[in-house]
């Protein structure tokens, strides 16, 4: 090994790309011209013997120096040419020996070609004895290059590597490793201490090793999959063959088709819209591309037999005996007269359509959309039965309430697990017609959250502009829409948002009369209770009078349900003393045997309760009417003073009011200062002492402005002392000039004043007109006074003052 006080001058032999290390033994290329000069150059130095040129044995010496990117690396390796001869390939070569590491000094003249440099052997001695770590160090990269070399299959080598003892020799032995980069030899080349060398050698050992065993288990991985997937493929071919073979024997039967040939022959057979079928054809040809084991497949089966299974012309014929439908919808329900003349225009006038063959227009067909808005136990639901009954259509009802997700509509994409078509798709494909009625139940009740707005959704469902195209998002098709009968109930007009009212056509359902009930109740409720409780049609009978009391006194509500429970109520309790022996059946029931079975009325009208006990047996208490989301109700208002050393003075409002109703207070209360004199009321009173209005039912929310002359009446029967008459109820909004201003739900409130017992009624003029909407014997019970000031309100709602109280405090 050189000595690093000895100068040498050697030859240059540049390796492009290419490192050697002390100890390695490489041929090279004399046809390349720098490694035939350099060779040339020590071969002429060795025989002169003159300089540094000459020595190690006389051989040849060079200075091999790495020339990465053009530029060459600040040590070298001072090699000794072995040999010259031919290569394996018959091209001349020389074969070198790498002896030690050379420091490259300046450059310098010298015999031949070749470039000449000064340099200064590097002295690569280890310490003696060798610490223990590093023996560890030795004992490890013997063990890894071991590893490596089995793997390759190496097995001489490994046993040179095992002989090898000194650490600077170790070390350079990993320049033939063939996975090292230049960059990382050149390391090797440039760091002259043995141990540190040897710990550089290892670390790039090491993390070679654990590359390829992530490389040697994922191709382990790809092999299995890929022998998967070639054994999958032999057994489909050999299961195809054996299907073939049962064809043939079959002769030619369809029973060992498979399950795509199925699917493109049912595509084939079926009555589709041709865009349908394309769609179709076009998803079996996916079918038949995927494997089994594909989940595309199953999604895939899974959408043609939502589309095969669609009746895409199937269409019930209408029943156009206008007459006959008119009889089913009266002997199904009672009252209910505007949706009952609706249907029956809307029969009517598809009849001449389809006289005059218009049946389809501008590629739609006469469907229709009506919402049926009104208070609970109307009858709503079961209306639409009735009206698919009477039109001869397939009927499918549509729960919406509490719907929340825009996809229950309009259906999951295809590529979510477990997607389905929308409730619309799914409904139509119940009823197995193109034409249903379909009745979208609760649509108030529809919310709205992060999964989207279904209200939203129903726009294009409900429009008839629209629905013949509409598109699921799960089909991804066109399906026509304009033949079906959309039915929306609703309790609230209020929750409906006003884009999707828009596009439907709004039939009010207010209630019913004390009259309709009563039909209702002997023609329907009764003997579906009566067969509900294992009793024969006989063997109970109610007469009018005892229905009537159950509908006026043990009932007050818009609908007829908690009637229903009533009489079923009622023939539970026969069916048990009938079973107890303490009744005999047949049995006839009036309206006195009802106290001793179901007890004592829980609403008796005002008229019928005594004088003293009545709620306007004061001044300061009058009755107004309300419209809530159960109908029209009676609503009481009620006033009081409080003198100013106890109670203050102001307005005091209680009652869970909202802003508009507050606000009608402080007009009425305003009124009455201004005018008082005018009225001959003792407005000093309302100076220093405050008001208090309190309406009943404080847990009941109340809004709006029609309670505005019921609390002015309040106001002035307080001050005058004159009470408020017990059968007059009234409603309207009062301005600050005593105007009585227009208010809406009059046929609920008027509905309501007649359960409640009222028989007098005050309502604003401008209202009059929706008088003809009230049914005829409501109006006969029923003493209407239509005003338009607060004076004609005060007049006709003022008991005479014969004996003048004075206000109480």
């Amino acid at each position: 090994m050189a000595s690093t006080s000895t100068p040498l001058t050697l030859p240059v032999l540049p390796l492009d790309d290419e490192v050697v290390l002390p100890g390695m033994v490489v041929p090279l290329d004399l046809s390349d011209a720098e490694v035939r000069a350099a060779v040339e150059a020590a071969q002429a130095a060795a025989r002169d013997g003159g300089g540094d040129g000459a020595g190690g044995g006389g051989k040849p010496r060079v200075l091999l120096v790495p020339r990465i990117d053009g530029s060459y690396a600040g040590t070298g390796v001072l090699g000794t040419v072995e040999q010259v001869g031919r290569l394996s390939d018959g091209d001349p070569g020389a074969l070198i020996r790498g002896r030690g590491r050379v420091r490259i000094g300046a450059g310098t003249s010298g015999p031949g070609a070749a470039l000449w440099v000064e340099g200064i052997g590097v002295d690569e001695s280890a310490p003696e004895p060798l610490p223990g770590a590093v023996t560890e160090l030795v004992t490890e990269y013997k063990a890894l290059a071991t590893d490596w070399l089995k793997k390759r299959g190496a097995w001489q080598v490994v046993d040179r590597v095992q002989q090898i003892d000194d650490v600077s020799a170790l070390a350079d032995n990993s320049g033939y490793s063939p996975f090292l980069s230049t960059a990382q030899k050149v390391a090797l080349l440039e760091t002259t201490d043995p141990v540190a060398r040897l710990r550089l050698a290892t670390q790039q050992l090491r993390e070679h090793l654990a590359e390829q065993d992530v490389a040697e288990s994922i191709a382990k991985d790809v092999q299995e999959g890929v022998d998967k997937q070639q054994r999958e493929f032999l057994l489909r071919r050999q299961l195809d063959a054996v299907r073939k073979e049962l064809r043939e024997l079959n002769g030619g039967a369809a029973d060992g088709a498979d399950e795509s040939d199925d699917y493109r022959t049912r595509v084939e057979a079926a009555d589709l819209p041709e865009k349908v079928r394309e769609a179709a054809l076009k998803e079996v040809d996916k079918l038949e591309r995927s494997s089994d084991q594909s989940p595309e497949g199953s999604w895939i089966r899974t959408w043609l037999d939502t589309v095969l299974e669609l009746p895409w012309n199937e269409r019930t014929e209408d029943s156009y005996d206008i007459k006959g439908a008119q009889s089913v919808l009266d002997a199904e329900h009672a009252g209910l007269d505007d949706v009952k003349e609706r249907i029956t225009e809307y029969l009517a006038v598809r009849k001449r359509r389809a006289d005059r063959g218009l049946g389809v227009v501008g590629g739609r067909r006469g469907g229709a959309v009506l919402a049926l808005v009104g208070p609970p136990g109307v009858g709503k639901t079961s209306l639409g039965e009735s009206v698919a009954h009477a039109m001869g259509r397939k009927f499918v009802r549509v729960a919406l309430g509490g719907v929340r997700d825009e996809a229950e509509i309009r259906g999951h994409r295809r590529t979510y697990v477990g997607a389905l078509p929308g409730r619309i798709v799914r409904a139509v494909k119940e009823a197995g017609s193109m034409n249903p009625v379909v009745l979208l139940d609760e649509i108030d009740k529809v919310g709205s959250d992060f999964r989207g707005d279904p209200a939203a959704a129903l726009l294009e469902v409900l429009d008839p502009a629209q629905n013949h195209t509409f598109r699921d998002h799960y089909l991804e098709v066109e399906l026509d829409l304009s033949d079906v009968v959309f039915l929306a109930t609703a309790n609230v007009l209020e929750a409906i948002p006003e884009a999707l009212l828009d596009r439907m056509e709004l039939v009010r359902l207010d209630g019913y009369t004390e009259e309709e009930k009563i039909v209702i109740a002997r023609d329907h409720l009764l003997p579906r209770q009566l067969e509900r409780a294992g009793l024969e049609p006989g063997e109970v009978t109610l007469e009018d009078g005892a229905l009537r009391r159950l509908a006026g006194e043990y009932t007050r509500e818009a609908g007829v349900r908690n009637l229903e429970r009533s009489i079923a109520r009622l023939l539970r309790k026969i069916a048990a003393e009938h079973e107890l022996g303490d009744r005999e059946l047949p049995s006839i029931l009036g309206p006195d045997d009802l106290r001793g079975l179901i007890g004592r009325p829980h609403h008796v009208p005002e008229s019928a309760q005594d004088p003293a006990e009545r709620r306007t047996a004061v001044p300061g208490v009058a009755t107004g009417l309300a419209v809530t989301g159960a109908g029209g109700d009676v609503l009481f208002v009620e006033a009081s003073l409080a003198d100013a050393e106890t109670g203050g003075s102001g307005l005091t409002l209680t009652g869970q009011l909202g802003d508009v109703m507050k606000e009608s207070a402080q007009i009425a209360l305003s009124f009455l200062r201004s005018h008082g004199a005018e009225l001959e009321l003792p407005v000093a009173d309302l100076k220093d002492r405050g008001v208090h209005i309190h309406f009943p039912a404080g847990a009941v929310p109340k809004d709006g402005p029609s309670a505005g002359i019921t609390m002015t009446t309040a106001l002035a029967s307080l001050l005058s002392g004159r009470q408020v008459r017990t059968d007059v109820a009234m409603t309207g909004e009062v301005s600050l000039t005593g105007r009585v201003l227009p208010i809406g739900g009059l046929k609920q409130k008027l509905l309501a004043a007649h359960r409640a017992g009222i028989t007098t009624v005050v309502i604003p003029k401008r209202n009059e007109a929706d008088l003809d909407d009230v049914p005829a014997e409501i109006l006969d019970t029923l003493e209407v006074h239509p005003v338009t000031d607060v004076r004609q309100v005060l007049e006709l709602a003022l008991a005479p003052a014969e004996v003048r109280v004075p206000a109480a405090a």
